[in-house]
């Protein structure tokens, strides 16, 4: 039996991690226009999180370096995708768990950007304010944000797995 190159094991981890964010995106895109459910900012900024660092895992995968360095890059730059997905997928449990006593519709992130300019608008959704506190869909108990949370969580931990692991342990 032919012995993998440590850059061949790297390209397949990193293709399924690509492969996991795509179909977790495909799922998103499915609940909102054939399932009818209406994504809040905080959920938008979760998809974003999710492309980015299926991004880092497609350019990973096609990459495939032999170098340890460069590979273990990837691996940081993935996990830090990643732990940009906790930390806006846990405010958003939080938002969740604990709603604001009284929460308003918020507006589109359109005119968020246009009234307030990119960083008033991103502070204005990670307020959660509005329907970031509805709970319209659960699977075994978890909210759909609780779902990303985990998801981010297991990615990112792959990742730093399938880039951070020696050479000679498959």
């Amino acid at each position: 039996m032919p012995l993998r190159s440590p850059s061949a094991s790297f390209r397949t981890r990193f293709l399924l991690g690509a492969l996991a964010c795509a179909a977790i995106l495909g799922y998103a895109l499915y609940a909102q226009f054939v399932g009818g459910f209406e994504p809040c900012p905080m959920c938008i900024f979760q998809r974003l999180a999710f492309a980015v660092l299926g991004f880092v895992f497609l350019v990973g995968a096609l990459h495939a370096p032999r170098a340890q360095g460069t590979r273990r890059a990837y691996g940081v730059l993935a996990g830090l995708a990643a732990a940009i997905g906790i930390g806006i997928a846990g405010k958003h449990v939080w938002t969740q768990v604990f709603p604001p006593p009284m929460p308003s519709c918020a507006p589109g992130w359109d005119y968020l950007v246009e009234t307030q300019g990119w960083l008033g608008g991103a502070k204005r959704v990670l307020a959660a304010k509005g329907d970031c506190t509805v709970i319209d869909w659960t699977f075994l108990g978890l909210s759909m944000p609780a779902w990303s949370l985990v998801c981010f969580v297991v990615l990112g931990a792959w990742a730093l797995w399938a880039a951070f692991r020696r050479a000679g342990v498959r």
